[in-house]
């Protein structure tokens, strides 16, 4: 009698050891491929493969890379705790029991860098104490698991625990992509996208198109895995990725190690692409058996075949790095893609006249803080201490886990770094999102820094415009701060020792794995309680923190006309500049207080000025946000104009939710980062661009403007923007837009959630 063939769904494998009753469903992504194969029946590369064994509908959905808008079914989602706040008092404002997917809350973004790490952090505990009560008790109700502060950064806790081969994963955070160094399709997203996939219900994404990069020759020296990202962020600038996965491939990649490619796919963010990720291989067998998931590294031997792209895989766009050949890189000032190599730093510093002095020099984050990085780093330390060296620049050094701390701890690293004058810092964002009480320089002082982080615009670090801040390997990054000066070249330039005598470093050594094992550190994980229904999540009325949501009004149904702009940005626009991070943080939770910084940063094409806009009813000027809300209290609402790749950077939602709230109508500019151009759709913004770029010289910040076409709203149709002058003259340009037929639904509900709640 015949048997059936057994099927890969028939091994039970979980996600993860700390959630019960949640496997990785391959059987899924094999079942879908069958179907999507026999469709399109051509080769796929791994990006798609793993994207569309994701699709709620293999059988109907439509699929055009680049054109179609996709329902997938991620398997998990991660919220970061300043995110966090605004996704879950969306998803109680839903009316959900709880989360349909294993979903969890990271506690690292809301601890500020100071004096060290235990300081820092039992000060973090003290003062965030409200909002770290909301999200334990709001984890704890609706069935998700809950970090606390201190366990470390979100990517590097998802890559120690969660992350797996041929998993898709959302996360509100725009690095969420660092697990593709576990082979996964994990893409950054807004709180409402969050909250939809927590709810039950598909996620929506543009059919990625696919950059593949080959990878030859082998990785060694002082180059790292972090220079493949600074060289193909200086290839594809910082809007190249846009609405593609990067899918790394070729015979180099088995010289990089697990956490190397985490890396490389962390900071594919700065090129705007949608995620990165990296075919399964014997590295990420390495690192999942060194995190205890060895079942995990079996299962994903066995379905090796989808792990990986088929042979004549097509891609839209190609790029060839040979390893061998490749130098180290630094990247910047105020923009991570101006890709510079090692040993034409020095004439570039000089020819730009940037400060030549490098007052702090950076290692850690969620970009570069494994094991891995460490110990290279700590070698670089060892041999400047063995020549009786001290650094020269102020030196900072943050962990990316709890569990790497207490492994370096153990293994003597973190004595070595102090041991030269290096600080060692909680383990957190940090000064890579700007929670940094930096007080070695004035504001508006012209200074250097140098980070092993992934992302330097203006003023981000330490919220000071004038510091010029460069990216690097944690390898270069440690040596400069020994030679001082951004003129430095670790590679060919020697220091004196205490001997007198000249020195070259070596090499820089390291483990990829520690030899002795993990050491776990304090146990930092609270799972969901049992009894779920006891627990009570409270937020004060009063609080300036917290603030329970107000569904947004939907659309009125009338033609918009004369509306003032906000402001016409001038130049880049980033989140961090719609919606700052620092110590704007502490107000995640409280869109009514977080929304005084909406724009702040952001220059105005009239003055050339940040935070000073004309009032058009009064012809007074003030802040963005205050003048945004007098229009919103006279019943006014108004539109920004903007340039291109207007949102790049971070995946706040805030920078969406804050011109919402303030009454804000439409966002038009040249071209939008994906992430915010969807989370302005979510919440029931008008995201417009120039049919003709060009057209935004046509704007005058004094104009007034008109928008029609809302009363025939349909995808692929566009709408025309009517420019009244002050001279009294006007001008029609014609306005595009990538709304389909359920965004159109969600501008005209006043949110996507507003759809979840009332429809």
């Amino acid at each position: 009698m015949a048997t059936a063939a057994p099927r890969i769904g028939d091994t039970k494998v979980p996600m993860s050891l700390l959630e019960k009753g949640a496997y990785i469903n391959y059987q899924r992504i094999e079942d879908n491929l069958a179907i999507v194969r026999d469709r399109l029946n051509r080769p796929l590369s791994l990006a798609e493969k793993i994207v569309y064994g994701h699709l709620d509908d293999p059988h109907g959905q439509d699929i055009q890379r680049g054109v179609s808008y996709l329902k997938l079914r991620p398997d998990r989602v991660a919220c970061q705790d300043a995110t966090a706040q605004m996704a879950l008092l969306q998803f109680m404002s839903a009316g959900m029991d709880t989360a349909a997917v294993p979903t969890t809350v990271h506690c690292d973004h809301l601890i500020e860098a100071q004096i060290g790490g235990v300081k820092d952090l039992a000060r973090a505990i003290d003062i965030n104490k409200e909002v770290y009560d909301f999200l334990a008790t709001a984890t704890a109700k609706y069935g998700l698991g809950f970090w606390k502060p201190g366990s470390g950064i979100i990517h590097q806790i998802i890559l120690e625990n969660y992350a797996f081969p041929g998993g898709m994963m959302i996360g509100t955070d725009s690095h969420t992509p660092n697990a593709g160094g576990l082979g996964m399709v994990a893409c950054g997203v807004g709180g409402a996208d969050a909250v939809d996939v927590m709810a039950g219900l598909p996620w929506e994404l543009k059919c990625p198109k696919v950059i593949g990069v080959n990878l030859t020759g082998k990785i060694s020296g002082w180059t790292t895995p972090k220079d493949v990202i600074l060289k193909v962020a200086g290839i594809l600038t910082v809007k190249g990725g846009t609405g593609a996965i990067v899918e790394y491939k070729g015979p180099g990649v088995e010289s990089l190690s697990c956490t190397g490619m985490a890396t490389i796919c962390n900071m594919g963010a700065e090129i705007g692409a949608t995620t990165s990720m990296f075919p399964f291989n014997s590295r990420m067998s390495n690192y999942l058996n060194a995190t205890k998931r060895g079942d995990i590294a079996k299962y994903a031997q066995q379905f090796a075949h989808n792990l990986k792209a088929d042979e004549g895989a097509e891609y839209d766009q190609h790029i060839e790095i040979n390893l061998s050949e490749l130098e180290p890189h630094i990247n910047g000032p105020f923009t991570p893609d101006l890709a510079t190599p090692l040993s034409k730093f020095a004439e570039e510093v000089k020819k730009n006249n940037w400060p030549e002095e490098l007052k702090v020099a950076l290692i850690g984050s969620c970009t570069n803080s494994s094991y891995e990085d460490m110990s290279r780093s700590v070698s670089i330390v060892k041999e400047a201490s063995a020549h009786g060296l001290d650094v020269k620049s102020k030196f900072t050094i943050t962990p990316g886990s709890e569990q790497v701390r207490a492994t370096i701890e153990r293994d003597g690293h973190i004595a070595a770094f102090e041991n030269v004058g290096g600080l060692v810092l909680a383990n957190a964002c940090g000064p890579c999102i700007g929670q940094w009480d930096r007080q070695d320089v004035k504001k508006g002082e012209a200074n250097s820094i140098i980070t092993s982080y992934n992302r330097n615009f203006t003023g981000r670090n330490d919220a000071n415009p004038a510091t010029h801040a460069f990216v690097a390997s944690p390898d270069v990054v440690t040596a400069m701060a020994f030679g001082g000066s951004l003129t430095f070249n670790p590679m060919t330039d020697s220091l004196i020792g205490s001997d007198g005598k000249p020195f070259t470093f070596s090499e820089p050594r390291g483990d990829e794995l520690p030899p002795r094992g993990y050491d776990p550190g304090q146990d930092t994980f609270q799972p969901p309680p049992t009894d779920r229904a006891s627990v009570s999540v409270a937020v004060d009325p009063k609080s300036d923190r917290l603030q329970l949501l107000h569904p947004f009004a939907p659309w009125d149904g009338k033609t918009p006309t004369d509306l003032p702009i906000l402001i016409k940005v001038s130049g880049k626009c980033t989140t961090d500049h719609i919606s700052a991070g620092g110590p704007w943080l502490k107000y995640r939770g409280h869109l009514e207080n977080i929304s005084q910084n909406c724009l702040i940063g952001a220059i105005n094409a009239e003055n050339n000025t940040a935070n000073k806009v004309k009032n058009q009813m009064t012809g007074e000027y003030g802040g963005v946000p205050q003048t945004a809300a007098y229009y919103r209290d006279h019943g006014i609402k108004w539109v920004v104009v903007g340039d291109h790749n207007y949102g790049e950077g971070s995946s706040r939602e805030h920078a969406a939710l804050e011109p919402r709230f303030l009454g804000g109508l439409a966002i038009i500019v040249r071209s939008f980062a994906r992430i915010h151009e969807t989370n302005l759709k979510k919440q029931g913004m008008l995201a417009l661009t120039f049919a003709n770029p060009e057209d935004y010289e046509k704007v005058k910040p004094s104009d007034r403007v008109d928008i029609l076409g809302l009363d025939s709203f349909a995808p692929g149709k566009n709408l025309t923007l009517v420019l009244r002058h002050e001279d009294g003259s006007k001008e029609e340009v014609p306005l595009a837009h990538s709304f389909n037929e359920g965004q159109i639904a969600w501008f005209k509900a006043g949110s996507a959630l507003n759809l979840v709640i009332f429809f």
